[in-house]
């Protein structure tokens, strides 16, 4: 049985976080929903969630976790729960929490599939770790980080010390070796703690990727809650845009979103609108931020 849900998200994530928090609460009424902060929040978005869907904050001391590295304080809290963490840019096509309940391992992560070229790019670099002489196994098994399911208390901080300096925000001591923010190092601690012997895991085909071919999944057979056939979660990994139209199978986010904003009364789409347009302009002025950066420290450079 799974405990609660933890949704990470940032400050520019507010629309993917509302749309991940309604397809929870369409599959699951009643499950807690924690927050995940990874830095600083708009308190008048906490607000809304709270108000509206019975969202918390996950009890994390705050401050900038950086890229993904809050997802692992869930493991490392004093009470037992079980628990599924997702990434805000996610949804769930069906009741996937009923995963959990016929495997009874510590972890429950995807069955993800890669060449070892490419599993060096995206995880972790064994060859580099068993070089540099740190005895680094070949993974059994990669997981994305975007959705997991796991037990607090197998997992200890002490076991991810030699590789993250404690800081806010957390630093790899050997970001050569280990790639993606926490993703990496995870997999590398969930593998090394798996061919020890100390914890269990099932992999399951729980991550569904727009990336590649989804035209199985149908929006009318999700939409039939408890009874929708999928078990998996559909994550937007590396999809970002100014409209979200333009986004693949754009269906199951605009269906979310305007599910959330079907509580706001009659006014909700029209603020559906008005914050998908705020969205757009805020998103490409930090576009425009970045790239103008960029082309200054060439400048710099040059």
């Amino acid at each position: 049985m799974i405990d609660c849900v933890y949704v990470a998200t940032g400050l520019h994530d507010s629309r993917f976080t509302r749309i991940c928090v309604a397809s929870i609460r369409f599959f699951y009424p009643n499950i807690p929903i924690r927050l995940l902060l990874g830095g600083a929040m708009r308190p008048r978005f906490l607000d809304e969630l709270k108000c509206m869907y019975n969202v918390e904050t996950a009890a994390v001391s705050p401050g900038n976790y950086g890229w993904g590295f809050i997802k692992l304080e869930p493991l490392f809290q004093d009470r037992p729960e079980r628990f599924l963490i997702l990434d805000s840019d996610t949804v769930l096509l069906g009741p996937v929490l009923e995963t959990a309940n016929n495997h009874q391992t510590d972890f429950i992560v995807d069955f993800e599939q890669q060449t070892d070229s490419r599993a060096k790019e995206i995880y972790f670099n064994w060859e580099i770790g068993e070089q540099s002489g740190f005895g680094m196994a070949q993974p059994d098994f990669l997981f994305n980080t975007g959705q997991w399911f796991a037990c607090s208390r197998v997992l200890r901080r002490a076991d991810f010390d030699p590789w993250i300096r404690w800081s806010l925000p957390p630093r790899l001591t050997r970001p050569d070796l280990f790639k993606n923010g926490e993703q990496g190092i995870l997999n590398f601690v969930v593998n090394e703690q798996y061919q020890k012997g100390s914890i269990t895991v099932t992999r399951v085909p729980l991550m569904r990727w727009p990336g590649f071919d989804v035209t199985d999944i149908k929006l009318p057979e999700v939409t039939r809650g408890h009874e929708s056939p999928y078990r998996q979660v559909m994550h937007w990994a590396g999809f970002k845009a100014p409209r979200f139209e333009s986004l693949p199978r754009s269906d199951l986010l605009i269906h979310f979103e305007r599910l959330y904003y079907e509580d706001h009364g009659g006014g909700g789409e029209r603020l559906r609108l008005a914050r998908a347009r705020r969205y757009a302009r805020e998103y490409r002025t930090r576009r425009f931020a970045i790239k103008l950066k960029q082309r200054l420290q060439r400048v710099m450079r040059s």
